[in-house]
């Protein structure tokens, strides 16, 4: 469901693919070809959310921000993983969250770079481009690979194609809400 907040009511780019049971809601722009997976939650309430194009955010993710202090700010081609937070952080274009991560206020995750499934980024942290982040609080493991760099790019196609079968042959999409 869309919803407008104190005047502000989302915006959606061409293609954007919003599954059922997602919840945008405010000061929300989500960028052309993105899709969101089921039972997300985009609250910009307090703050602005900026979702780049072709990003995919998948399943029971929760997206927030902190009131007049950290928007949240995804870039292009980003792909964050069932059940990650994001809360009031920068990721930036081509980066990977990680199933069940949590990035927290004022980190940043830079382009490329990798946060591992269950990591948490504790506030203010910087991700370095194009390394991995694993642990509790998360620590730099590695280089990204150059095969990590491919399946990240089948990843997109993969869910871009997921998402336009349902946007064409379903019809669940949000004009019809």
């Amino acid at each position: 469901m869309i919803y407008e907040y104190k005047g502000i009511r989302p915006k959606l780019g061409r293609n954007v693919f919003l599954a059922p049971g997602v919840v945008v809601l405010g000061d929300v722009e989500i960028g052309d070809d993105s899709n969101i997976w089921f039972n997300t939650i985009v609250r910009g309430d307090v703050h602005s959310i900026r979702i780049g194009k072709r990003s995919n955010i998948q399943d029971l993710c929760m997206l927030h921000v902190t009131g007049e202090k950290y928007p949240l700010s995804i870039g292009d081609d980003v792909v964050v993983g069932h059940r990650a937070v994001l809360h009031g952080c920068t990721v930036n274009s081509n980066a990977l969250i990680g199933i069940g991560a949590l990035v927290l206020d004022g980190a940043v995750i830079e382009n490329g770079a990798i946060v591992a499934a269950g990591a948490v980024v504790p506030p203010g942290m910087v991700v370095r481009a194009d390394t991995m982040v694993a642990g509790v609080p998360a620590k730099v493991m590695r280089e990204r690979t150059d095969a990590e760099r491919d399946f990240h790019k089948i990843n997109i196609e993969k869910y871009a194609k997921y998402a336009s079968e349902f946007l064409n042959i379903t019809k669940i999409h949000p004009d019809n809400w």
